[in-house]
């Protein structure tokens, strides 16, 4: 295409029985864009998801691995826009806030925006199940603490991202961890974050979400600390040198006392154990030091990837 065609607006809205409300969702997101493609991927949908996607004209096609990580990773391998849209099928998100997502993009002063709806209070005054809430304000605490960085709301699935950052994006997660693996690698690659305060809406009747609060919940917090292991190991390996080797001189300190008043050491499982403490600890350093000069060159490698992938771009909007 040319530099002057209107760039390409995917919506991608991953589904799983979602028959009560995905009519609507796409009838809304054609109003408000009718020159965006709509698609739906069915992960495995028991009931008519798929044929009234069809019917109301979204492109539809399946994904057979079950979990919202392999679902998004297939849609952006698949399909090619400068712009994605990516919202959830349960009628939560309100359509009419799209351009408001798409703004930071158009203008080029973000790679990814996320829609917010914990600042207004919005997710707090319709979400019926209150553990709900308290597990996305754990989740956002630790991601801020783990990371230095603020964010309002982690595990929202109304977002919107640039073609660079969309087909540069490797996703692991295969459920709904996928927000928070998003989030963190937009940070640790120092991709531009906008947050924009968006409305939520309770499900209509008979819309039930997939979301376990316990189990899905323990699956984001161990994504997160799995992370946290693989962007910032020098971190994470002097925490716990740190903490053994202090443990090691703890131990080590009477037993040294001892020597010198004694010239005897008459605890000696104690002196092993205070020397075996400090020695893995500096082990621990060691490793951190060797995985953190890999994450360095992988992020060098990954740099080298987004601007290879933006020039392919470049190259496509001049044929």
């Amino acid at each position: 295409m040319t530099a002057q065609e209107p760039k390409q607006i995917a919506i991608l809205i991953p589904c799983y029985n979602e028959e009560i409300t995905i009519g609507s969702v796409i009838d809304s997101f054609h109003i408000e864009l009718p020159e965006a493609l709509i698609y739906v991927y069915d992960n495995n949908s028991t009931d008519n998801t798929a044929r009234i996607a069809q019917e109301h004209g979204a492109i539809v096609r399946f994904e057979p691995r079950q979990g919202k990580g392999n679902v998004i990773r297939q849609m952006l391998r698949d399909i090619n826009a400068d712009y994605y849209v990516l919202v959830d099928g349960d009628g939560q998100h309100p359509p009419e806030t799209v351009h408001e997502l798409l703004k930071p993009l158009q203008e080029n002063y973000a790679d990814i925006v996320i829609g917010d709806r914990l600042t207004n209070q919005s997710y707090r005054r319709e979400n019926k199940r209150i553990f709900h809430l308290f597990g996305n304000n754990t989740v956002r605490l630790l991601i801020g603490f783990l990371y230095n960085t603020r964010i309002s709301d982690a595990l929202t699935g109304y977002r919107a991202m640039n073609r660079h950052f969309a087909k540069t994006l490797p996703i692991l997660s295969k459920g709904f961890e996928i927000e928070v693996e998003m989030y963190i690698h937009a940070v640790d690659k120092n991709w531009r974050i906008v947050e924009v305060p968006i409305e939520t809406r309770s499900r209509p009747e008979g819309s039930i979400s997939k979301l376990s609060t316990i189990r899905d919940g323990l699956k984001v917090l161990a994504a997160i600390l799995s992370l946290f292991k693989d962007y910032r190991p020098l971190v994470l390996f002097t925490f716990i040198g740190s903490v053994l080797v202090l443990a090691g001189i703890l131990f080590g300190v009477p037993v040294i006392l001892e020597f010198f008043q004694t010239s005897l050491v008459e605890r000696f499982p104690t002196a092993i154990l205070a020397v075996g403490l400090v020695l893995s600890g500096l082990l621990s350093l060691t490793c951190g030091i060797v995985s953190d000069t890999v994450v360095k060159s992988y992020r060098k490698q990954y740099e080298l990837e987004v601007l290879k992938e933006s020039r392919d771009a470049q190259k496509e909007q001049t044929k």
